[in-house]
């Protein structure tokens, strides 16, 4: 079974920095493209970034030049550095992984989410 579990998450003032990271553990072949979904009170569910096995990268465009999303191939971890934190900002942010399993079965994998809350 395999499971993703975030951290990073907190209260952080506008102008100011987060980092989240993002662990895959369990038993696996392969881990391609890992990204960082969020979800605000009220809204849809959308991507904010996503990097791929090879290390490219995509961003929504409200948080390019503020975000960078980057992985640790042999830790099996990805990081989502939030700079310029603004109010709308504010979201639960849910890691999530393309992951190859032991039988082979490509599945996407969620994790449980961590808050993040951008006030003064």
């Amino acid at each position: 079974q395999v499971q993703l579990v975030e951290s990073g998450g907190g209260l952080v003032q506008p102008g100011g920095s987060l980092r989240l990271s993002c662990v895959a553990s369990g038993s696996f072949f392969n881990i391609y493209t890992m990204g960082w979904y969020r979800q605000a009170p009220g809204k849809r569910r959308e991507l904010v970034a996503a990097i791929s096995r090879g290390g490219l990268a995509n961003f929504a465009d409200s948080v390019k030049g503020r975000f960078t999303i980057s992985r640790d191939g042999a830790e099996n971890t990805v990081y989502l550095q939030m700079n310029y934190l603004k109010p709308e900002d504010t979201a639960v942010y849910y890691c999530t992984a393309d992951i190859e399993t032991i039988a082979r079965i490509r599945i996407d994998v969620w994790g449980q989410g961590t808050q993040v809350t951008v006030s003064s």
